[in-house]
């Protein structure tokens, strides 16, 4: 495959690599704290730095989600967003020319209901590079996988310290761009402190895959950046992100959000 036809993601990685730098990856909830501003907080946090974005799109039982998660996919189910709109925000994205890596973060059943052929066509026709299904076990994955092949997207699966070697290597044999290392046993949420397994989940994902590896769950500050980045590809932030645009004015989200990632990026 020519470098043109890359994946963003993996182009993304490419130059991250050649750079000697990790990724950082954010996580933006479509609709919070209304469409308008999470398409600009988006912009505002790939102009602090970020190197990828993922794209939660809400969803009524999201199981696999913290306080913080659960509450911005709450309001931006009440502001009306569904897989449609998701993708109409990408298509904008896109035509103000955004072209960082963008991942959807969603469970199954939206997809199952928007039809999974017509999701995953009209996902890379939208500009999507890779979905991450947190509800979607490996063995069950194999329809979608195959979709987002032939479309050129990558299945991302999430692997946890609880994860057994046998599930870890079916996962990684049928993934693509990165695979997703969950820090601990447990829901998203900011936390003080990393949890001490997920050094040694990497290592165990590292014997089953050359992909890059990303780690999130539990990921606040700056020091946490700095410790995946001695032993994984990156790190996912999501609950503590949401959590400092909550809690500042409406007319300031975009630059807390942006001074939040640039503290991240520190050093």
């Amino acid at each position: 495959m020519t470098e043109d036809r890359l994946n963003r993601i993996d182009r993304a990685f490419g130059s991250l690599r050649a750079e000697g730098r990790k990724a950082l990856a954010p996580f933006v909830t479509i609709g919070y704290p209304d469409v308008e501003t999470s398409e600009a907080l988006v912009e505002s946090i790939l102009d602090a730095g970020a190197d990828m974005l993922e794209l939660g799109i809400p969803f009524s039982d999201p199981l696999a989600d913290g306080p913080t998660v659960q509450a911005t996919s709450f309001a931006a189910l009440l502001n009306g967003v569904t897989v449609t709109s998701a993708l109409a925000s990408v298509r904008r994205l896109r035509s103000r020319g955004v072209e960082a890596p963008l991942v959807f973060m969603g469970y199954y059943n939206p997809y199952l209901s928007y039809g999974l052929d017509r999701f995953v066509i009209d996902a890379a026709a939208a500009g999507v590079d890779g979905l991450i299904v947190p509800d979607l076990p490996a063995e069950e994955s194999g329809t979608l996988g195959a979709l987002c092949v032939e479309q050129g997207l990558h299945l991302i699966p999430l692997l946890a310290p609880t994860s057994t070697d046998e599930r870890i290597a079916s996962a990684c044999k049928a993934a693509g761009g990165f695979i997703y290392c969950v820090s601990l046993t447990g829901v998203t949420g900011a936390r003080s402190e990393l949890s001490a397994s997920v050094e040694t989940l990497v290592e165990r994902v590292r014997r089953h895959t050359d992909l890059p590896l990303l780690v999130g769950f539990g990921v606040s500050h700056r020091e946490h950046v700095e410790a995946i980045g001695r032993f994984a590809d990156g790190a996912i932030v999501a609950s503590a992100l949401l959590d400092a645009v909550g809690s500042a004015a409406p007319e300031q989200r975009l630059e807390v959000a942006g001074d939040f990632v640039r503290r991240l990026l520190a050093g």
